[in-house]
């Protein structure tokens, strides 16, 4: 495309029917408001499903959809059926990075370390397949939705249940304690390390949108307090994750550096990562220089050498 960016409409595609909704309103707010005044006309559209109608002169469709339908390849597919630009990773890596089981076999075949995990389905049993303490986590969801740590037979009980809301496959992984990560990755380029320590418990929906649960909270260190020799080996291991995908534009790796070994366990790679200007992404971003009108604009310009 050759109309400049400064000059295009921007479609911010926010919404979605999944359990996100209501973080990606937030994530577009942010966003049209970056936006505006930096290029020539931005209009938030609320997408509830592939029916939604787009303004009649979009040039590129920004996508913030979390989860459902916005991370799992349904919004590429009808951009692309429609023949309009969006912002982000295409149809088939999103597909294979929002599903838990697909991924997983992606990294492992491209070396990365991940945490032991098995597939089981509901309809044929419940037995646990890597044994106490685990994490159950249903494959296909986002933002911590359905996601415990099990210790005991009562919590896995309770795991099953909450998780079988969402799936009848249910992905069962190696509890693996230590540093929460996230890092970062907008073209070739990655970004300094956040380091997340919840208050309480683990890093679940509570502890990431207190704002929306009413109750949990969280802080975060940008850049993590690592030493070099490791923060590099984080940043390598995120972007191989990355790259294993097969993602473009950009992502946000989640992973775990285990106690004193400091082996760090790639746990998933988010393609519609966090967008208010507070969010994991941004942050990182504002670390490395680049603040958050610009990274919009630095998505944006990237996503159309996809076009």
């Amino acid at each position: 495309m050759s109309k400049e960016i400064e000059k295009m409409h921007v479609a911010v595609l926010a919404g979605g029917p999944g359990s996100e909704r209501e973080v990606s309103m937030a994530s577009a707010k942010g966003v049209v408001g970056a936006l505006e005044g930096k290029v020539g006309k931005v209009t938030l559209v609320d997408v509830k499903d592939s029916n939604f109608e787009l303004p009649t002169d979009t040039d590129i469709g920004f996508n913030v959809i979390h989860g459902t339908y916005g991370e799992d390849g349904g919004l590429q597919a009808e951009m692309e059926k429609r023949g309009i630009p969006y912002t982000g990773a295409r149809e088939i890596s999103s597909r294979i990075a929002f599903d838990k089981v697909d991924s997983k076999k992606a990294f492992i075949d491209a070396g990365v370390v991940t945490p032991a995990s098995a597939v089981i389905n509901l309809k044929s049993g419940t037995e646990n397949p890597i044994g106490l303490p685990c994490v159950v986590k249903p494959p296909r969801e986002g933002s911590s939705v359905g996601v415990h740590l099990v210790h005991t037979e009562e919590e896995w009980a309770v795991a099953i249940d909450d998780a079988g809301k969402y799936s009848d496959d249910i992905l069962v992984e190696q509890l693996i304690t230590g540093k929460e990560l996230t890092v970062g990755i907008l073209g070739d380029e990655v970004f300094p390390i956040v380091h997340i320590q919840p208050r309480s418990g683990f890093y679940d929906i509570s502890n990431k949108y207190p704002w929306m649960t009413g109750d949990g909270g969280t802080d975060y260190f940008c850049p993590a307090d690592l030493e070099k020799s490791i923060t590099e080996r984080v940043q390598r291991e995120a972007l191989k994750a990355h790259q294993s995908l097969g993602i473009e534009v950009y992502s946000r790796a989640d992973i775990l550096l285990q106690g004193a070994d400091n082996e760090p366990f790639v746990l998933e790679v988010n393609t519609i990562p966090g967008m208010t200007e507070s969010s994991l992404l941004p942050k990182a971003a504002q670390a490395a220089g680049i603040d958050y009108a610009s990274l919009c604009l630095k998505i944006i310009k990237l996503s159309l050498n996809f076009a």
